[in-house]
């Protein structure tokens, strides 16, 4: 049932209330009423806020190589795409998910910690941008950086990556 609805009927509820109780009983009641309001507004996740959460998620599965954890971020059409710079050309290279999920999952002798700098987020209704800048490590040494461009929507099951896109460098890295 929405808010709206809710403190409709309590208003109503209130009002009815109003007309036999004391003064201070109402007062009561009326604080009870904003004080439940206000605190479940306060406590409802922003868009950004789950968009955000779901992308640590897959993060923090590629550290714990939780192949499971990464997939549970992911819808079932995801693509991932590395904008790949050589000398002469860029081009496009896209990873199946299933060969990226095998390499989270795989045995490694050092963690995978990619460090995201900042997220910028932009949202619309249940489709969702974010750029994150990042830093990638191996254990504790520096691999390379980069941004990702993750395009994710709003499903029945919450926020899900439909892709990702990245770009690799070893130079130009911020700390």
């Amino acid at each position: 049932m929405p808010l709206s609805s809710i403190l409709t009927k309590i208003y109503f509820h209130f009002m009815k209330v109003q007309q036999n109780q004391p003064l201070v009983a109402q007062k009561v009641l009326l604080l009870t009423i904003f004080l439940g309001a206000y605190s479940s507004l306060a406590l409802a996740q922003t868009a950004e806020d789950s968009i955000k959460n779901t992308i640590e998620q897959l993060f923090a599965g590629m550290r714990t190589a939780d192949s499971a954890q990464v997939r549970s971020t992911l819808a079932s059409e995801v693509r991932l795409i590395t904008v790949v710079n050589t000398s002469s050309l860029t081009h496009l290279q896209e990873t199946s998910v299933d060969r990226f999920l095998q390499a989270v999952g795989s045995p490694h002798d050092e963690v995978w910690d990619e460090r995201v700098q900042d997220y910028h987020i932009r949202v619309d209704d249940a489709l969702a941008t974010a750029w994150t800048p990042y830093r990638f490590y191996r254990g504790s040494t520096f691999s390379h950086c980069g941004v990702n461009a993750f395009q994710l929507y709003r499903g029945q099951q919450g926020w899900k990556i439909i892709q990702i896109t990245d770009t690799r460098r070893k130079r130009g890295c911020a700390e």
